[in-house]
């Protein structure tokens, strides 16, 4: 499972993924891992959820974090799911890379048993149709 928070800058999507982190601490009985850019999340988040700076490990391109996922989800069968926070702030604003990226998330989360939930800053209105499925 693939969701995307997507709003513009201020829009409340940090806030609504806060929300979806806590009651996945709440729900599921896995990991749970929220990559962001800084650490900013530190103190809004639960001490049960596996903070990672993306700065940190170098994450740069979305075959990076493809790679980096890949390699979470091989040292670590538990986790259940993954939050990104500010992807194209991360990555970079190419429209169809996210796209692409998400659909990788689909399959790879659907093979290993794991959801992705994701917050883009883009106008939902003027978001590519590819990306609106999973909004």
């Amino acid at each position: 499972m693939v969701k995307v928070i997507v709003g513009q800058k201020g829009s409340g999507k940090t806030k609504e993924l806060i929300e979806s982190i806590q009651l996945a601490v709440e729900q599921e009985s896995g990991s749970i891992v929220c990559i962001e850019k800084g650490n900013s999340l530190r103190y809004d988040i639960s001490y049960r959820v596996r903070l990672v700076d993306a700065k940190e490990y170098g994450i740069k391109t979305y075959d990076q974090m493809i790679g980096f996922i890949s390699g979470l989800h091989a040292g670590n069968f538990d986790i259940t799911h993954i939050f990104i926070d500010n992807l194209c702030k991360l990555l970079g604003n190419d429209a169809s890379q996210a796209v692409d990226f998400c659909q990788w998330c689909e399959v790879f989360g659907e093979q290993n048993n794991l959801k992705f939930t994701i917050a883009i800053s883009d106008d939902p209105d003027s978001a590519d149709e590819r990306l609106r499925k999973y909004f």
